[in-house]
């Protein structure tokens, strides 16, 4: 259970990115009041949490209406992790993770960002979304596993919450180059897990014997 809890924390991380979350969720809000702040923080995590739990209850049954195999979720997953830590590492925005420049400018213009951006793209994303199928479908008929996987979403998502309360204090304390040591070493480990994820859809598709 360890394993599985180590493995689900990491890759949630990596593809939440509560740090990140954070520096837009501050920018997005520096004309708010604390309070207001708070409200909005609290309701898009609720919002994303949602979402994300959503994707991991009933996404595999989802797809396997529409005749997509779990190796082949595992197999394209791992593609789109993999995608995810290579950004990651280089330091380069992932539409997987982050909004579009025409998102952000439409965020601005919003009273209320607490659905659109933060819940989702920012909390709920493409990749987060993926993460929590494929995690999900790891486990599958072992129950004690998905609810490790469930729970590791939600201390993930209460790290995002805590650290976008925290988000002034938080980026003074690491500052730019601190945020982006933390994001590429979980984009190196990213990327090992995706591989990991890729060789086990190949191997499971029974493509080579």
């Amino acid at each position: 259970m360890i394993e599985i809890a180590g493995l689900a924390l990491a890759t949630f991380f990596a593809t939440v990115g509560p740090l990140d979350v954070a520096a837009l969720f501050a920018a997005l809000t520096a004309n708010k009041t604390a309070q207001q702040r708070r409200s909005i923080a609290i309701r898009g995590a609720l919002i994303g949490g949602a979402i994300l739990l959503t994707f991991a209850l009933v996404g595999e049954f989802v797809l396997a209406g529409l005749g997509i195999s779990i190796a082949a979720l595992r197999t394209a997953g791992g593609i789109l992790l993999l995608l995810m830590g290579i950004e990651m590492v280089f330091a380069r925005s992932s539409g997987a993770t982050s909004t579009i420049d025409e998102e952000e400018q439409e965020a601005v213009s919003k009273a209320d960002i607490s659905v659109f951006p933060l819940a989702t793209p920012l909390i709920a994303g493409p990749g987060a979304m993926g993460a929590a199928i494929l995690l999900m479908a790891n486990q599958q008929g072992n129950l004690a596993g998905q609810a490790v996987v469930i729970g590791s979403m939600l201390a993930i998502l209460l790290l995002t919450l805590i650290s976008m309360l925290l988000a002034g204090r938080l980026q003074a304390l690491l500052g730019v180059t601190g945020m982006h040591v933390i994001e590429r070493v979980m984009g190196v480990i990213l990327a090992a897990l995706a591989v990991q994820f890729i060789f086990d859809g190949i191997k499971q598709s029974g493509l080579f014997v």
